[in-house]
């Protein structure tokens, strides 16, 4: 499984190269930075500083870059914590329980479930890469357009698992998000939704979408009060209880082992990445939970599973980078390039004649989530201070910095416009007790789901039978007819518990 005399030469790599260490703790603070400013996502950051590593040798490049990339992991989490906005998609979950523990004035100890959860996450995402780089090759290559179907399709039925309004309204929110995300051009060249537009060929961009119907949507329900946190006395800034946070995460092991397992198997899939292991994480923590109602109310094991499942797929997502040369998403794709300028191509070939260069930016990236940790800390500690400003002058200041970057990535008037006419669309959904997280869900998967069922639509001749000769794709159905079997069983053990207590209450 592991090659030690490699794992040895790695070892000497890493300890013979200092510059591969200078480069790490400004990487998880830049990565910190964009991941906590909504709209600036860790691609974003990643391309920035992408033609600094030109001036590099490989093994820094290579760490500085993923340094952006593990801290901008657990960055995006912050405000989503402190103010119910994601600062990335792989955040979305993280808000679900995150938010309420920051208004009952426990925002210090979520913050410390979650950088502690982004720490043991991101250390087990890398710790499997380590024994399945080599083997996994292989496997991801037997994943087709059918599979990956199944997988949109299993994504999408989150719909019908996160939401706690009623089933017809999730799929209707859900519905929703999906036929947002159609508009633009089809992967079969057909123009949909444009309403003769030229601003609508490429889509309704996603991020700023999020960044609408999460934080346009939030900021106006924030009209009219003081402060996120209307107590006085919680608002106190101190690092006691972002430390409790932390002991708690590390009593609760097994959901941060279950959500950095669900996190990497995911994150090995390419396409589909954080911003679906972060939503199944906290699915499977929810349905499994004995109290399933307590999530969305400050459980939590809810930011567990979101973290621990969003870090842990970086590891995921590298293994497909490493062992096939194919990016799992934009962070990889960004890190493919890095590998291009340094005239380094991944694949099978790369692993076999650099086994000690590829366990060095494992063991490496190990080393850097044990960083995130003590530059974490820091950074959570100031950021938190977030609660004591006056909502009067913070909620403008974060309209303004989500503006401006949802105009960096769209590069037009369409991302601002986004932000508003989503943050709208939030509103209403949120008054009228619609969920505003289907949507999301729907936004984020439609496009691979539309992509994957016409890629199976051709391969199969438009055969439904072709199913039937593949047996990964009928396991893959399986397992998604029992999962939602599971779920509704679970929600029915729920209603009889619920009438149980009102019965002897």
């Amino acid at each position: 499984m592991i090659d030690l005399s490699a794992l040895a030469g790695a070892l000497h790599l890493l300890g013979s190269d200092a510059m591969a260490w200078l480069v790490v703790p400004p990487g998880l603070l830049i990565g910190l930075i964009f991941g906590a400013v909504p709209g600036l996502s860790i691609s974003i950051a990643m391309a920035v500083f992408l033609p600094a590593t030109l001036y590099m040798d490989f093994l820094p490049a290579i760490l500085f870059l993923s340094a952006v990339f593990t801290g901008g992991g657990f960055g995006g989490a912050i405000p989503a914590i402190l103010m119910n906005i994601p600062g990335t998609s792989s955040a979305v979950a993280t808000a679900f329980d995150g938010y309420p523990m920051a208004q009952a004035g426990r925002h210090g100890e979520a913050l410390g479930i979650g950088l502690a959860a982004s720490v043991v996450g991101t250390l087990a995402g890398y710790a499997i890469l380590l024994l399945i780089v080599g083997p996994v090759a292989g496997w991801v290559l037997l994943l087709g357009p059918t599979e990956m179907l199944v997988v949109a399709i299993w994504g999408l039925l989150l719909i019908a698992v996160l939401n706690d309004a009623s089933f017809a309204k999730g799929i209707a929110a859900g519905i929703l998000g999906i036929l947002i995300s159609t508009v633009g051009y089809s992967d079969t060249g057909l123009m949909r939704g444009t309403f003769g537009s030229m601003y609508l060929l490429d889509g309704i961009p996603a991020i700023p979408a999020l960044i609408g119907l999460f934080a346009a949507s939030e900021l106006i329900n924030m009209a009219g009060r003081d402060y996120i946190v209307s107590d006085e006395s919680l608002r106190t800034l101190r690092m006691k209880p972002i430390l409790a946070g932390v002991r708690d995460t590390l009593r609760r092991w097994p959901a941060v082992l279950r959500g950095s397992l669900t996190g990497t198997l995911i994150g090995i899939i390419p396409g589909v990445g954080a911003s679906v292991a972060n939503l199944a994480s906290y699915a499977m923590a929810k349905r499994g939970a004995e109290q399933p109602e307590s999530f969305g109310r400050g459980n939590p094991e809810g930011v567990i599973a979101s973290e621990s499942a969003n870090s842990s797929s970086e590891g995921g997502g590298m293994v497909t980078l490493l062992a096939l040369g194919l990016p799992g998403g934009a962070g990889t794709a960004i890190l493919l390039g890095a590998f291009a300028m340094h005239n380094v191509t991944g694949g099978p070939r790369f692993i076999a004649d650099n086994t000690d260069v590829v366990y060095a930016i494992i063991l490496g990236n190990m080393v850097q989530a044990a960083l995130l940790l003590v530059v974490g800390l820091a950074f959570v500690f100031f950021a938190s201070s977030i609660v004591k400003a006056p909502l009067r002058y913070l909620v403008p200041w974060v309209i303004a910095i989500s503006m401006t970057g949802a105009y960096a990535i769209t590069g037009s008037i369409v991302g601002p416009l986004t932000v508003a006419g989503a943050g709208a669309l939030g509103w209403l959904m949120r008054r009228y007790d619609y969920p505003v997280t289907a949507t999301v869900v729907g936004l984020l998967v439609g496009p691979m789901a539309e992509g994957e069922l016409v890629r199976s639509w051709q391969i199969s001749g438009g055969d439904p039978a072709f199913v039937l000769g593949r047996p990964i794709t009928l396991c893959f159905i399986a397992l998604l007819v029992a999962s939602v079997v599971i779920s509704e069983l679970g929600k029915r053990r729920t209603r009889r518990r619920r009438k149980a207590r009102e019965a002897l209450s």
